[in-house]
């Protein structure tokens, strides 16, 4: 049993379902509703306890999972939500030991997940352009995680212009305009690699898409939204919640071919007018107007 030390930052739950997070100083004092809470009523004492306020107000105490921290943590960009870091952990197929850089960087909470699967043999070069972002997220990621790992390089300055790696295992890009790195992804994504892109528009991820097949030097992108609700359950009153975390980004994922190869044409022909003379974007690598559609409609 670890007890609870200061500088560690706690959780507290009421029975409504409020939440408090603070960091735990000595002879400190945290204000609620129903009055104050002592830090040193907490210190030294374990995790799962009940306290109560000056007021007669229970809590319960617990260390914040990091999923926890990272939706309350102090901020500058906006954050990747823990529903999409999952997906992101799971479709760009992040496992220790890889090679993985990020841009940006925002305010480190994918930085903490990242080097949390990647652990001490892996490396993840976060990039942000930003010097105050990315001194946020070197200070969530050392509070979240208790330090600033090793294998972490956090660097102030665009990707496209600053990146070190030379063999990239996964690149993922939190960026306004991510289909401008889709040249960089080609030069030093390893085959096999992946790519992701967390954007927050149909546009974005349109011409993201749209950019990659045009190379052909990566597979048939997958893309896709994830939307979170949880349940009520109390007896016969089984429900969803009224409530629900919605949209907030989509991701695109595709893989790096081998150099010199060419992704396999679409089997499935477009929607008619998919790439008609109103479309002015990027075409698919090979794309040539359907012959009973001459114009591409």
């Amino acid at each position: 049993m670890k007890p609870l030390a200061e500088g560690e930052w706690v959780r507290l739950t009421d029975a409504k379902g409020r939440r408090h997070n603070f960091e735990l100083k000595p002879g400190a004092e945290f204000s609620t509703k129903k009055g104050q809470i002592r830090h040193d009523d907490i210190l030294g004492r374990p995790e799962g306890i009940v306290i109560q306020s000056s007021l007669g107000g229970d809590y319960q105490v617990f260390r914040p999972l990091l999923h926890e921290y990272v939706v309350s943590m102090p901020r500058g960009a906006a954050i990747v939500y823990p529903k999409d870091v999952g997906q992101i952990l799971m479709w760009a197929d992040i496992a220790p030991g890889l090679t993985v850089v990020e841009a940006g960087a925002g305010s480190g909470s994918l930085s903490a997940y990242l080097l949390r699967a990647l652990g001490p043999d892996g490396h993840l070069g976060s990039y942000e352009i930003r010097e105050d972002f990315a001194q946020k997220a070197r200070e969530n990621v050392a509070q979240s995680l208790g330090t600033v790992p090793d294998h972490w390089h956090l660097t102030i300055g665009d990707l496209r212009e600053a990146v070190t790696e030379t063999e990239i295992d996964r690149l993922i890009l939190d960026l306004v305009d991510p289909w401008t790195c889709i040249p960089l992804a080609l030069d030093r994504l390893v085959p096999g690699g992946i790519i992701c892109a967390y954007v927050a528009t149909t546009t974005q991820l349109s011409r993201f898409v749209e950019t990659l097949r045009e190379t052909g030097g990566f597979t048939e992108p997958r893309a896709f939204e994830t939307l979170q609700r949880d349940w009520h359950l109390q007896g016969l009153a089984v429900r969803p919640e009224h409530r629900m975390n919605g949209h907030t980004a989509y991701l695109a994922i595709a893989r790096r071919m081998a150099p010199g190869e060419h992704t396999l044409e679409r089997y499935r022909r477009p929607a008619p007018g998919a790439y008609g003379p109103d479309y002015t974007g990027p075409r698919p690598f090979g794309w040539q107007p359907p012959e009973d559609e001459p114009d591409g409609a």
